[in-house]
């Protein structure tokens, strides 16, 4: 019969419970660093604290969803040990990628971009990397934002800002001066099945935008018009704190 062991029930729980949080912190890690290794270019977001958000700002309209400083852009690197201080500094923070400077990132509504992957699919097109947040669905792609001639940039009416998300419900483009969250960032009310998360990850090749945007265009435009509103509160990533 095998025998009891001495240790009370409260402390072999809360070493479990240790043991657990250790292997999520080291998921965490490898997660982010996988995603720097890859070439994005991360910075620390906020976090949700509840429901609300850990930034300063009363009644921010989209908690855990905007970086923690205005520098975010210049703040943003590839760097191993500068990810692993900003990690182990905030544990709890989020990341961004900025966009627009290692890869551009093609934002569809979860349905569309479901749709569009069986397309591709049967089309015998590769996807790259593609993460899921929340009702969204983020088709990170080479960037078209850094030619080396700057008179050969060319603009686009799907191009997308924090401050501009509103303006786009269905797809967005998120170039120059945009930003996404990378798994494995939280949302408020988000579970671990149901937060940012990758379907397909960072190390696979980022594809031309213009070999995805047909089939993400012709899904979004295929959702009927209440698929493609926003929730309310949701229409503008902060800038400030």
């Amino acid at each position: 019969m095998e025998r009891e062991s001495r240790l009370p029930r409260w402390l072999r729980r809360g070493a479990r419970e240790a043991a657990a949080g250790a292997a999520a912190a080291r998921v965490r890690e490898e997660l982010l660093l996988a995603a720097a290794e890859a070439g994005f270019p991360l910075a620390p977001a906020a976090h949700p604290d509840d429901y609300g958000c850990s930034c300063e700002r009363i009644g921010c309209p989209t908690p855990g969803r905007h970086p923690v400083s205005l520098a975010w852009q210049t703040q943003a690197t590839t760097d191993r040990d500068q990810v692993l201080r900003w990690l182990h500094g905030a544990p709890e923070a989020n990341f961004v990628t900025a966009t627009g400077r290692a890869h551009d990132v093609l934002d569809v509504p979860a349905t569309a971009g479901r749709a569009a992957l069986e397309r591709l699919a049967a089309e015998g097109t590769e996807v790259g990397p593609v993460a899921v947040v929340d009702d969204r669905m983020l088709f990170f792609t080479a960037t078209r934002g850094t030619p080396d001639d700057e008179d050969e940039w060319w603009p686009c009416e799907l191009d997308c800002h924090p401050e501009t998300l509103d303006e786009h419900p269905g797809l967005r483009w998120h170039c120059r001066g945009s930003y996404v969250l990378v798994p494995p960032s939280r949302t408020p009310g988000a579970t671990a099945a149901t937060g940012v998360r990758w379907l397909y990850g960072p190390e696979r090749p980022l594809p031309e935008p213009l070999s995805l945007l047909e089939a993400l265009t012709d899904a979004s435009a295929g959702l009927p018009a209440e698929d493609e509103e926003e929730p309310a509160g949701t229409s503008a990533w902060p800038t400030r704190r």
